[in-house]
């Protein structure tokens, strides 16, 4: 039989790559999404339960009814710019969401949690590759919401016994190698999805935010990691968990970065077409470069990127625009 986990924003697009995953590792995905930021038709591994993360009633309805072994959690607002203008949203959402949600999992006596947490609770880093020793200074609301989720759980853990896994993401990229799912969000903010539709003609031409940050062409660099091994690394962090991990984090992304520049450079082989673009200053709560250093996630998850190299990332999301918005070649 398959085992019942919540998957807290499992309608939006690492968590639902991620309910595949579990799906696929022998887990019935239960999906808690409020649909404002996800979407319906991304959630077929598993039921749809249809509410808030913040509504107490609600929690306590649904650990009752699946009484889940775990909850991976998901749900959060997650657009830089739109924290640094609204702080009080995220820290509504994404901190008071994030508490109401595991004091209801402690409550029902849940010891398994994973959480979805980001590279933006470090800031500008000092020195390239991140490791998770590296202090802690978020640039941004966002990342500010995050480090306190992180917080919030490790204080449960040592009150209640929630054991949990914080996942550190870089950026995610790329869409389901089969083509099921991918990408979609409304408004899109992401690098990647908006260089493809600059070349396909589906959208404005790309913003580059800032040309004179301190790297070798001027333009941020990241760490992309395909959102396929993001869902893995969940599958991997939640196997630990119940097999007695210890409550940690583990930062996930290939130690490899690339400038915006590149990006519009690998978007343009992909598609086959130039990625029309124009440069504009700098993007309020961005910092020049984050690289991971994912050795925690090798050795204590076991966990390796396969998927992550960035032609595959690319040709990836380039095939999903192409889907999903039935373009010629």
């Amino acid at each position: 039989m398959s085992r019942p986990v919540l998957v807290t924003g499992g309608a939006g697009y690492i968590g639902s790559h991620t309910a595949k995953a579990l799906a696929a590792a022998g887990y019935l995905p239960v999906t808690l999404d409020n649909l404002s930021r996800g979407f319906r038709d991304a959630v077929r591994w598993g039921p749809l339960e249809i509410g808030d993360v913040g509504d107490r009633g609600f929690l306590a309805a649904m650990f009752a009814k699946h009484r889940p072994s775990a909850v991976l959690h998901f749900a959060a607002f997650a657009y830089v710019g739109e924290s640094v203008g609204e702080p009080g949203l995220y820290y509504r959402n994404n901190v008071g969401g994030s508490l109401a949600l595991i004091e209801a999992a402690a409550a029902a006596g849940v010891s398994r949690f994973v959480f979805s947490s980001t590279c933006a609770t470090y800031g500008m880093a000092e020195r390239m590759p991140i490791t998770e020793e590296t202090p802690q200074h978020p640039a941004n609301p966002y990342g500010a919401s995050k480090l306190m989720v992180e917080r919030i759980l490790a204080d449960f853990s040592t009150a209640h016994g929630l054991r949990s896994m914080s996942l550190r993401y870089f950026n995610a990229a790329g869409a389901d190698p089969v083509g099921e799912i991918g990408e979609n969000h409304d408004p899109e903010t992401h690098l990647i999805p908006l260089a493809i539709y600059a070349a396909l003609g589906l959208g404005s031409p790309l913003r580059i935010f800032g040309t004179d940050w301190p790297t070798p062409d001027g333009t941020c660099i990241r760490d992309y990691i395909h959102v396929s091994d993001l869902a893995d690394a969940h599958v991997k962090a939640l196997a630990y968990l119940e097999g007695g991990g210890e409550t940690g984090a583990a930062n996930l992304g290939t130690g490899t970065g690339f400038s915006v520049r590149e990006i519009v450079a690998a978007v343009a082989r992909a598609a086959g077409r130039p990625v029309p673009a124009e440069e504009t200053g700098r993007r309020a709560g961005d910092v020049a470069a984050l690289v991971a250093d994912a050795g925690r996630a090798a050795s204590l998850l076991g966990w390796q990127p396969r998927h992550s190299d960035l032609d595959s990332i690319v040709a990836s999301a380039v095939a999903w625009a192409r889907r999903r918005h039935n373009h010629p070649r």
